[in-house]
């Protein structure tokens, strides 16, 4: 399992290919594929690399889902003794955005399709009796024996 920890909007965030992430608004359209070169850290099957403050050649490709406001954070001020009181909300603007692949230096590292073929198990066969097999079979009964 890779991951990456990446840096946008002021916070950093550690993300895996084929999940989404609430994160702040991005400038981008919804449906449209996003490049995060800011990339602290690369994580890929035991072998981690650091960057300082950047990993060099990193790179997370997302595809913007859509762009949505947060709850509303209520702020309510007040001052004690001096009948001053101030209520304020505000509703964050955000972007869902879901990782396709983290890259490094042009080679992608971990993807959404290959991982999906990976842990895919295939389908577990049901047995079904048949009906002759239904039939021959002892059926309970509810009958208590006189007393």
């Amino acid at each position: 399992m890779s991951y990456a920890i990446i840096e946008t909007g002021g916070k950093q965030l550690r993300v895996e290919p084929g999940r989404f992430y609430d994160i702040e608004l991005l400038p981008v359209e919804p449906e449209e594929k996003v490049t995060i070169e800011r990339v602290l850290l690369v994580e890929n099957d035991g072998d981690v690399t650091i960057g300082q403050p950047w990993v060099d050649g990193a790179t997370v490709e997302g595809t913007v889902m859509r762009h949505f406001r947060d709850r509303k954070i209520l702020v309510y001020k007040m001052k004690p003794k001096k009948k001053t009181r101030k209520k304020r909300g505000h509703r964050q603007e955000i972007t869902r955005l879901m990782v396709d692949a983290i890259s490094m230096n042009g080679s992608v590292l971990a993807g959404t399709s290959a991982e999906s073929t990976e842990t895919s198990t295939p389908a577990t066969p049901v047995e079904v009796m048949p009906p002759e097999a239904e039939e021959s079979a002892p059926e309970a009964t509810s009958e208590t024996a006189p007393e």
